[in-house]
């Protein structure tokens, strides 16, 4: 057979059309945005050796560490293991997390292989702590691999590039842990039916989400996963998010279909979610095709690379703030908030949930605790600054005299607003977002999230992905009628996430990122055009309207409305206080 250089450890008899080799048999393209296109494409998919020698081509073109151990290194450590067979399986290390070899229609003997290929990479490799993705890569290069050594090579390479800013596979409990949280990130910003749809049947969230990679990696059937690795060698990391959320869309899709739905107040054990999640992408051949979940996976408006990379970053920080950076028994977000003990003039226990459903991920771990309430502490602004400053972020919650709930998730200390002087002047970043309770349940983010079109990232000198699909910027004009924005600090330790600092976004408008304002006379939420919130120096009356910030309706049922009662929750580390 002509691909038996790169087929020896594939079982051609489950390989179905894909053992027919098919389509163009060579490839001379440089250019990378041209590159990502056939990628996309599927321009090698239908034979077997071009896709070998492109994998081969892409993986030598990654730049790595300078010692980085090849094909010879293998050799000499293992052993030319040409036609041999194994005498027994070396069992995995441990960092992979209890993940097994997924067969993807490789020969019996060849998960040997595969054993001892990561075996190899494991005394290679001593720094790697949970790696769970590594059987499922191992066991998918091996399939487009001439020999072990090879695929052995191919494997550290991958493990060992250097690029500044490119990610390829998580080596760490921090990295792999942080990947969860911006995954959840993620799927409640672009997939908000399907993450509404998992915290109204799961009981933990995020325990759902920790599958997420396993679910493309592990799960996905052959003809599926090699599509996405035919894109992933190209356009790196962020791929693998963009399938796993097209793969939600799809189960919510299907759980839509079948009109299955638990009773209001009722959710399942999470691993039940999980296990049922894994099994609908098991068999998502038999009615979504590999090109129709590209499609839907490309379909995402996603942030760019960078702004992506930022947002892990955002929250691996937030990781090692907490100390875990190891893997520990997992705490059950959703106990964080506990029904027995929190008490709301506002909300009740289980619409707090689903706020808290809505904050980001890295604060799922923490407690509300009530700052400021006009109940105890009275009509004052200035006792409404003194006890909310210090604290970053905080929950505003307000009721209306005509029984309306609305309020505003703010990412920014008040004390921000100091750095204006007495000139009233916009702060905060991307995460904020407002919402209204009652009569119906809403959140309104940031228009830039929702609408991308209307800004693009800001490209860095170097560091920046020449063949991103992100939209053109418009160039930044101003608006004399708005309020002047307050520009963030120079530290960018202090702001590493997308959703976390408009200085990322060429804005067509300021009016677009005008999240919130305070000074002696009053406190707004969202500005341009009109606010999504104003409130009055007695925080007694106020306003609302719709605002270009958040591209928002008024939160109430008049625009005008008297205070019944204020609340600001802020975000108690609730792994500190159990230590």
């Amino acid at each position: 057979m002509a691909e038996e250089d790169y087929g020896c450890f594939v079982d051609w008899t489950q390989m179905g059309d894909l053992a027919n080799s098919s389509g163009p048999s060579k490839l001379d393209v440089k250019d990378p945005l041209e590159l990502k296109k056939l990628a996309r494409q599927g321009h090698w998919a239908k034979n077997h050796k071009l896709r070998a020698q492109v994998y081969q081509q892409l993986i030598k073109a990654i730049p790595c560490r300078t010692v980085t151990p090849d094909a010879e290194v293998y050799r000499d450590l293992m052993g030319d293991s040409t036609g041999k067979k194994a005498s027994s399986v070396i069992p995995l290390p441990d960092f992979v997390d209890g993940s097994a070899v997924p067969h993807y229609c490789l020969k019996a003997d060849a998960v040997t292989t595969v054993h001892r290929v990561i075996s190899c990479l494991a005394g290679q490799f001593p720094d790697i702590s949970h790696c769970p993705a590594l059987p499922a890569i191992t066991a998918l290069l091996l399939h487009f691999s001439a020999d072990e050594a090879q695929c052995f090579e191919n494997i550290s390479r991958l493990l060992a590039c250097n690029e500044p800013g490119r990610r390829l596979v998580d080596q760490t409990f921090l990295a792999y842990e942080s990947s969860c949280m911006t995954f959840g990130d993620l799927a409640n910003k672009y997939c908000p039916a399907a993450h509404k749809l998992i915290v109204a049947t799961a009981q933990d969230v995020m325990e759902v989400y920790s599958g997420w990679q396993r679910w493309v990696l592990g799960d996905l059937p052959f003809s599926h996963v090699a599509r996405v690795l035919d894109v992933f060698l190209v356009e790196g990391y962020k791929v693998l998010y963009r399938v796993a959320l097209a793969l939600l869309k799809f189960y919510r899709k299907q759980k839509a279909g079948a009109g299955a739905q638990p009773p209001e107040g009722q959710k399942q054990d999470s691993a039940e979610v999980k296990a049922e999640i894994q099994t609908f992408v098991k068999a998502i051949g038999s009615s979504i095709t590999p090109d129709k979940l590209l499609e839907k996976a490309f379909s995402i408006r996603l942030f760019s690379r960078k702004e992506i990379t930022l947002l892990q970053l955002a929250n691996e920080k937030s990781l090692q703030q907490k100390g875990i950076t190891v893997k520990q028994k997992r705490r059950n977000v959703q106990l964080a908030l506990n029904p027995d003990t929190f008490s709301s003039e506002v909300v009740s226990a289980k619409e707090m949930r689903d706020i808290w459903s809505w904050i980001p991920e890295r604060f799922a771990l923490c407690e509300p605790q009530l700052l400021f309430t006009t109940s105890t502490h009275g009509c004052s602004l200035n006792r409404f600054y003194a006890r909310v400053e210090g604290y970053e972020p905080t929950l505003l919650l307000l009721r209306t005299c005509d029984a309306d709930v609305c309020g505003a998730f703010l990412s920014t200390d008040w004390e921000e607003r100091k750095r204006g002087g007495n000139k009233l002047s916009f702060f905060g970043t991307g995460e904020c977002f407002v919402f209204r309770l009652k009569p119906e349940m809403e959140r309104y983010e940031w228009v830039v999230i929702r609408h991308p079109e209307l800004a693009s990232s800001i490209k860095a000198q170097s560091s920046e992905d020449p063949a991103e699909d992100e939209a053109p910027t418009d160039g930044q004009s101003s608006d004399d009628n708005s309020l002047p924005v307050e520009r963030p600090a120079a530290d960018p330790s202090n702001r590493l996430s997308p959703f976390l600092s408009a200085r990322h976004f060429n804005l067509n408008s300021r009016n677009t990122s005008m999240f919130m304002a305070g000074n002696v006379d009053s406190i707004i939420v969202g500005g341009g055009e009109g606010n999504a919130l104003y409130i009055d120096g007695e925080l007694n009356h106020g306003r609302t309207a719709r605002c270009t910030t958040f591209d928002n309706p008024p939160l109430c049922s008049t625009e005008s409305f008297q205070v019944a009662l204020l609340e600001v929750w802020g975000f108690q580390d609730a792994m500190a206080s159990d230590r």
